[in-house]
């Protein structure tokens, strides 16, 4: 493998905490601020951002050999755009709400330097397994970073946790949390957290 790591079980695992995209290499910060403000809509963006990011590393892996180098950049996008319209013909079939929620913000899973960056820098020079492997660990770190921010966002921005109310009786909903500032509170509060246990 192109990039130096012990073991199978590594390159899935640095892209979950310790190379965390979101956290420690600070990608696809756009899409976090936009759709973290509610855990539903997280959760669609996780996991359909983990879907293309899969199934575009494999195909760029498999077609490494045969993409010009000069074109590189335009087929990954392609190959990248191709997946992308899966999820959102199937978040507008199945999940119209989510699909109406962040229907917007799906098309920019195509421009997530998180994907684009994977495919540039180890999809293009790894065998399908390596590719797939580090593809899930970042999917999954992305998703989590996700998750966690939504997870503190909607109670405090909403009083809700998945639309169900929590909040004690009168309780007033903190709008910064609801909006993207708010959003940059709380991913400064956990780089500075992960950079403090992971110092290099």
């Amino acid at each position: 493998m192109t990039e130096q790591y012990d073991s199978m079980k590594e390159v899935f695992t640095r892209g979950i905490i310790k190379d965390n995209p979101t956290f420690r290499m600070v990608l696809g910060i756009c899409s976090t601020l936009a759709v973290t403000n509610l855990v539903s809509s997280s959760i669609a963006m996780s996991l359909g951002t983990t879907f293309v990011l899969v199934t575009s590393s494999l195909s760029i892996s498999l077609l490494r050999e045969f993409i010009p180098r000069r074109v590189r950049m335009a087929v990954y996008t392609v190959i990248i755009a191709t997946f992308v319209v899966f999820v959102d013909i199937y978040l507008k079939a199945f999940y119209p709400e989510i699909s109406a929620d962040i229907g917007p913000y799906v098309g920019l899973i195509i421009t997530n330097c998180v994907i684009m960056g994977r495919a540039e820098s180890f999809a293009s020079q790894n065998r399908p397994l390596p590719a797939i492997l580090d593809a899930m660990g970042i999917g999954i770190g992305y998703s989590l970073s996700l998750l966690a921010i939504a997870s503190i966002r909607e109670p405090l921005g909403f009083g809700t946790f998945l639309a169900y109310s929590i909040a004690p009786a009168g309780w007033q909903p903190w709008l910064l949390f609801a909006m993207p500032p708010g959003a940059f509170l709380v991913v400064g509060v956990y780089i500075w957290i992960l950079r403090s246990i992971y110092s290099d």
